[in-house]
């Protein structure tokens, strides 16, 4: 064996960055660059210009937010999986944990780290979910294990985690002022198909007519993006 081979560096993994601010954008990218064993091998402000490069970049790690323009994360990570089945996908977001960790897993991603870790967890996570394990928080892991002890689910926290992914997309939409003609357009359904989910909304969360809907739905964006 030749001491070049021996002596050669190992190749860097590649990691793909999805998010549509600026800043936060840069500032992962600069994080990793920093790092001996890992690389960016491409960014995208949106999943459409994500699909656009993904191709060519051919990344061993996917690292997405889960609120950007054009379709959810949790449709974004089902689409990514229809064409790139073996894709590592780690979700970076601000968004609870709580609610939207357990989505995002179901998906199809590997791991969910909020924003507010800061970058040794961050690390932490590409780390693992790269070896090819799956990374939530302690806290998470803990009140995760904790609601399956619990039967039909009585101790979650949230009334939001009874409802379908689908079901989850119409109460977001609806909070930010969509009508159900612009939902429909939106998630490419029919009204009826949006005033059912609707109606199963209300029915889950016990809400008793389409104002209290609407209201919960606003109150619970706004808290959202506290």
């Amino acid at each position: 064996m030749s001491t070049d081979k021996i002596n050669a560096p190992l190749a860097k993994q590649q990691i793909f960055v999805v998010d549509d601010h600026p800043i936060v954008r840069t500032g992962l990218a600069q994080l990793i660059r920093q790092q001996s064993d890992l690389e960016v091998c491409g960014e995208a402000s949106t999943p459409d210009e994500a699909f656009r490069h993904l191709s060519k970049s051919q990344p061993d790690l996917l690292l997405t937010d889960l609120t950007m323009p054009g379709r959810s994360g949790v449709e974004f990570i089902h689409d990514l999986l229809a064409l790139y089945p073996k894709l590592l996908i780690l979700v970076v977001s601000m968004h609870d944990e709580k609610i939207h960790a357990e989505r995002a897993l179901r998906a199809g991603a590997r791991g969910y780290v909020m924003k507010e870790s800061g970058g040794k967890d961050l690390l932490a996570a590409i780390r693992l979910v790269l070896s090819g394990q799956v990374y939530t928080s302690p806290k998470f892991t803990a009140e995760f294990l904790d609601g399956l002890s619990c039967p039909g689910n009585r101790c979650s926290a949230s009334p939001i985690r009874k409802l379908s992914d689908r079901e989850f997309e119409v109460l977001r939409l609806l909070g930010q002022g969509n009508s159900t003609g612009d939902i429909a357009l939106q998630l490419h359904l029919s009204i009826k198909t949006v005033d059912a989910h609707r109606a199963n909304i209300k029915q889950k969360l016990d809400l008793k007519s389409a104002t209290a809907l609407v209201s919960f739905a606003i109150r619970w964006v706004e808290t959202e993006k506290a």
